[in-house]
C-alpha cells in the first residue's frame, strides 16, 4: 500500500473522530446544562432553606457534621438534596416512630384503624419519606449531570488532540512521495531507487 494513501485513510478517519467527538462533546454539555438547570429551578421553587448556624436543630452529631457547610443555606442543588435528605429529613423519620419504617407503621395502623397515634405516625412517615425520595431524585439527575459535565470536558480534550493529530497526518500526507510505499523492503526500495 502506498504511503500516501494509508495516510490519507488515517488522517480521514482522525477528521471524522474529531468530528464525532466534538459532536459528543457538544450534547454532553448539553445534558449537564440541562439536567443542572432542571435540578436547581425545581429544587429553589420550593424554598426550602438549612437550619441557620448554631441552630439546635444542628446540634445532633448524626445531622450537623454533615449540615453545618450548608447552615442557612438555600437547598439549590443535588449534593445539598442528598444531605438534607440523608441527615435530616431520615434522621428525623427514625424520631418519628422509633426507628420503624412507613411500611411497617402502616401494616400496623391497618390492623388498628382506631389508633390515632400510628394513623399520625403513617402520615408523618410518608410524607417525610416521599419529599425525601423527591430530594434523592433530584441528587440522581444531578449526579447524571455532573458525570455528563466530566464526558463533555474528556470529549472535548480527546476531539482537541485528534484534531491536532489529525492536522499532523495531512502534513505528513503532503510531504510523503507519491511512489513511497507504506512497509517496502529494502529491496523494494532499490527498485524504485529511493534509499534504504
Amino acid at each position: 500500500m502506498r504511503r500516501r494513501t494509508f495516510d490519507l485513510l488515517v488522517s480521514s478517519t482522525g477528521m471524522m473522530l474529531t468530528i464525532v467527538l466534538l459532536v459528543a462533546g457538544g450534547l454532553l454539555f448539553w445534558g449537564y446544562s440541562f439536567a443542572n438547570g432542571n435540578v436547581h429551578d425545581q429544587l429553589a421553587a420550593q424554598k426550602i432553606f438549612f437550619p441557620p448556624k448554631g441552630s439546635q436543630a444542628l446540634a445532633a452529631p448524626e445531622v450537623g457534621r454533615y449540615l453545618n457547610q450548608y447552615a442557612g443555606q438555600q437547598l439549590t442543588n443535588g449534593a445539598q438534596a442528598k444531605a438534607y435528605a440523608d441527615h435530616f429529613i431520615a434522621v428525623h423519620l427514625k424520631e418519628a416512630a422509633g426507628g420503624q419504617t412507613y411500611a411497617q407503621v402502616s401494616s400496623k395502623a391497618l390492623q388498628n384503624p382506631g389508633d390515632a397515634k400510628l394513623a399520625g405516625q403513617v402520615q408523618t412517615l410518608f410524607r417525610g419519606e416521599t419529599l425525601r425520595g423527591l430530594l434523592l431524585n433530584a441528587y440522581a439527575f444531578w449526579k447524571i449531570g455532573q458525570i455528563a459535565l466530566v464526558a463533555a470536558i474528556a470529549s472535548l480534550v480527546l476531539a482537541a488532540v485528534m484534531l491536532v493529530l489529525t492536522v499532523l497526518g495531512f502534513w505528513h500526507l503532503r510531504r510523503v512521495s507519491p511512489t513511497e510505499e507504506l512497509l517496502a523492503r529494502p529491496a523494494d526500495l532499490q527498485r524504485t531507487g529511493m534509499p534504504a
